[in-house]
C-alpha cells in the first residue's frame, strides 16, 4: 500500500495545467480546503514547495491526505464553482464569513392590501423586500415619506374583501387622524390603494424622480381646472417628495443602477461592504465581515466578498466601482476606480461606511472581552515595529535632575498593555557626576537588566526611552554591549510643547509613522506620560530630603521625631530658622530647642 506521500506526490504528477477547483481533504476524508487555480498544476504544487510556505500554509499542509479536483473552462467558472463549495461544505481552512448585526429592510407584504414597514428578519413568501440598508436612516426616510404620500395602513389585522364587503371591520383612530385611508370598510377603491403601493415601490428603488413628475403634473391640472384645495395639497406631497430626493440623492453622474465597495482589514479579519445606487440614490446596502485561515491577498478577499454580497442584495447591474481590482470578476463587468468627481466621492463614502462597521465590531468585542483588546493593540505595536514577540512586557526609562543635583531614574513597566505599578522601580544615579543623561541611562539600564538576570527573572519584549536617539543609543549600548542582550528598543519623540509626537525605531533611528488617533498612540502616549510623572515625582521626592537634611540632620540633639515635631509645627526649614527660643521650646523642650536655636543662630554670624 502507497504511503501517504507517495500518494499525494502521484497526484501531484497528474494535475492538468487547466483552469479548475481543487479540494483538499483529511485522514477522514472531510473537505478543509477548497480553492480555485488558473492553472492547478501549478497552484496546488506550490502549497507544498517549503521555500513558499508561510506558518498557515505549513498546518494546512500537514493535514492534508487526498486531493482531488473540478476542470472548468474558464477562471470565471472556477471562482463561481469555488465559492458555492466554501458555502456548501464550510471547510475549516477557508475564508469563514461571520455573523454580523443585520442591517434592517423594508417588506411589502403579500396581502390583499399589502402593509409596508422596517424589519430585520427575511420572511420567504412573506413579501417583497428592499435591501438591507446600512446607510444612515435610509429606511426611516423611505417609511417617513411614504406614510406621508399615501395614507396605507399599519394595522396587522388579516383584510380580505369578502370580510370587508360582510362589513367586518372597522375604521380605527389613525383613520380620523388622516393617517389610514380606511381600506377595512372600503373607503377608497382597491385600484387607487394599489396604485399607491406601486408608487411607493418606485421611490423605495430609487425612481422617485418619475413620482415627482407625475404628481407635478397632477398639480398643474387640477389648477388649471380652478381646483386650487385639491391642487394644494398635491403641491404639499410633490414639495415633500423634492425635499426627499435631495436628502437622498449622492450624484447625478449615473443615471441607472451602480454598485459601490469598500473595504478595509483588522488582523485576519477583513470587511466588505456595498453600496446599491439607483438613479444617483442609494437604496440599499451591506456590510460582510470574513475571517481569513490562509494568506489569501486582499484581491481574492474583495472579488469573494463582491460575489456574496451582489447575491446578498440581489444586485445585477454591470456598473461597478470598487477600491482595487479583484483578483477574479465577471468580464461583463464594467469595473472602475474613481479618482476624483463625484464617483471617488462614492468610493470614499463605502470607504467610511466600511470603516465604521469594523470599530463598531472592534468596540463589540472590546467590551465582552478586555483582555482581547490588549492583545490586539499590542498586536497592532507588533506589526507597526516588526517586532520578532507580542511585547505583553514593555519596561520604560526617563532621568530627572536639576543642573545635576538629585539625579534620579525611573522605570515603569507595562504588562498586557496595562501599568504594572508593583514592578516599577526607582533608580538614585550613583557613578555619575554632573547633568549627564546618557551616562545616566546607560548605569540605570545596566541595573536594571543585570538585577533581573542575577534573578533570573523574564526580560521585557520592548524597552521604551522617553526621549529621543541619544537615549535610545545609551539604552543600546548597555543592553547590547555591556549585557550582550537582545531587546528590541524604540523611543518616544515629542514636539515643541512637549507632548507625544511620533515613534522612533531602529539603528539608526527612523520615525514610524502612527496616526494619533489610534489605539497604539495613545497606548505610547500613556506610557511617556507615566514614566515621566514617576521619574519627576522621585526627583521631588529626593530634593525635599535633600533640602531638609542639610539643615536639620547636622543638628546632633535632633533625631527623626524632634524634626517631624518641629515639621509638622511650623510647617518649614525656614519658619523654623527664624522661630525664637521661647516658641521652639514648647515643640521640643528646652534642651533642644536650645541646641536647635544656636545652630541657626550660628549660621547667621558673619
Amino acid at each position: 500500500m502507497a504511503t501517504m506521500s507517495e500518494h499525494i506526490k502521484s497526484i501531484l504528477n497528474r494535475l492538468p495545467e487547466k483552469p479548475g477547483v481543487y479540494q483538499y481533504f483529511n485522514a477522514e476524508g472531510t473537505i478543509i480546503y477548497v480553492g480555485k487555480a488558473k492553472n492547478l498544476r501549478r497552484r496546488v504544487n506550490s502549497y507544498f514547495q517549503k521555500d513558499q510556505q508561510t506558518n498557515k500554509t505549513r498546518q494546512l499542509v500537514r493535514h492534508i491526505a487526498d486531493i482531488k479536483y473540478i476542470v472548468v473552462d474558464s477562471e470565471q467558472d472556477a471562482f463561481l464553482l469555488e465559492n458555492n463549495l466554501i458555502k456548501q461544505y464550510q471547510p475549516h481552512y477557508n475564508i469563514l464569513l461571520k455573523d454580523g448585526k443585520s442591517y434592517p429592510s423594508i417588506c411589502i407584504t403579500k396581502e390583499a392590501y399589502p402593509r409596508i414597514f422596517k424589519t430585520r428578519n427575511i420572511v420567504k413568501g412573506a413579501g417583497e423586500y428592499f435591501g438591507p440598508y446600512s446607510f444612515g436612516n435610509t429606511v426611516d426616510l423611505f417609511l417617513e415619506l411614504i406614510h406621508k404620500l399615501y395614507p396605507i395602513r399599519t394595522c396587522n389585522m388579516p383584510l380580505t374583501q369578502a370580510n370587508i364587503d360582510k362589513g367586518k371591520y372597522k375604521v380605527c383612530l389613525k383613520y380620523h387622524l388622516h393617517n389610514c385611508c380606511g381600506i377595512c370598510e372600503n373607503k377608497p377603491e382597491a385600484a387607487q390603494y394599489n396604485e399607491w403601493i406601486r408608487q411607493a415601490k418606485k421611490i423605495i428603488r430609487g425612481d422617485a424622480q418619475e413620482i415627482s413628475r407625475l404628481l407635478e403634473q397632477q398639480m398643474y391640472t387640477l389648477s388649471r381646472q380652478m381646483k386650487y384645495e385639491e391642487a394644494e395639497h398635491i403641491k404639499e406631497k410633490y414639495l415633500l417628495l423634492e425635499k426627499f430626493r435631495s436628502k437622498t440623492v449622492i450624484t447625478n453622474t449615473n443615471a441607472g443602477e451602480l454598485d459601490v465597495f469598500g473595504y478595509t482589514e483588522n488582523n485576519d479579519n477583513v470587511y466588505i461592504s456595498i453600496l446599491h445606487l439607483n438613479n444617483g440614490s442609494i437604496i440599499s446596502g451591506q456590510t460582510i465581515e470574513y475571517h481569513k485561515h490562509l494568506d489569501e491577498s486582499k484581491e481574492e478577499m474583495l472579488a469573494f466578498g463582491m460575489q456574496e454580497l451582489r447575491e446578498q442584495i440581489g444586485s445585477t447591474t454591470k456598473d461597478v466601482i470598487v477600491p482595487f481590482i479583484p483578483d477574479v470578476f465577471d468580464e461583463n463587468l464594467h469595473l472602475q476606480i474613481a479618482v476624483s468627481g463625484d464617483k471617488k466621492r462614492l468610493l470614499d463614502l463605502a470607504k467610511q461606511n466600511v470603516e465604521q462597521y469594523k470599530n463598531d465590531r472592534i468596540r463589540q468585542s472590546d467590551k465582552l472581552n478586555p483582555e482581547q483588546r490588549a492583545a490586539r493593540i499590542l498586536g497592532e505595536l507588533q506589526s507597526l515595529l516588526k517586532l520578532p514577540t507580542l511585547p505583553v512586557f514593555i519596561d520604560s526609562f526617563d532621568n530627572s535632575n536639576i543642573q545635576g543635583a538629585s539625579a534620579v531614574a525611573g522605570c515603569v513597566v507595562f504588562k498586557k498593555g496595562k501599568p504594572s505599578k508593583s514592578d516599577y522601580k526607582r533608580f538614585q544615579i550613583k557613578t555619575v557626576e554632573g547633568a549627564d543623561d546618557y551616562a545616566s541611562m546607560r548605569e540605570v539600564v545596566r541595573r536594571r537588566y543585570q538585577h533581573l538576570i542575577d534573578e533570573q527573572q523574564p526580560l521585557p519584549n520592548l524597552i521604551i526611552a522617553d526621549g529621543g536617539i541619544g537615549q535610545m543609543h545609551a539604552i543600546r549600548e548597555a543592553v547590547e554591549d555591556q549585557l550582550g542582550l537582545q531587546i528590541p528598543i524604540a523611543g518616544l519623540k515629542k514636539d515643541d510643547k512637549h507632548r507625544t509626537q511620533t515613534l522612533l525605531y531602529g539603528f539608526p533611528p527612523v520615525e514610524v509613522s502612527m496616526p494619533v488617533t489610534s489605539e497604539v498612540f495613545r497606548l505610547m502616549v500613556q506610557i511617556q506620560d507615566e514614566v515621566h510623572r514617576f521619574a519627576i515625582s522621585y526627583h521631588k521626592s529626593k530634593r525635599s530630603k535633600a533640602q531638609i537634611k542639610s539643615q536639620l540632620d547636622d543638628i546632633q540633639a535632633i533625631g527623626a521625631v524632634s524634626k517631624q515635631k518641629l515639621l509638622r509645627h511650623f510647617g518649614s526649614v525656614s519658619k523654623i530658622r527664624n522661630a525664637t527660643l521661647a516658641e521652639l521650646q514648647p515643640v521640643i523642650g528646652n534642651a533642644r530647642a536650645t541646641a536647635v536655636y544656636d545652630y541657626f543662630q550660628a549660621s547667621l554670624t558673619p
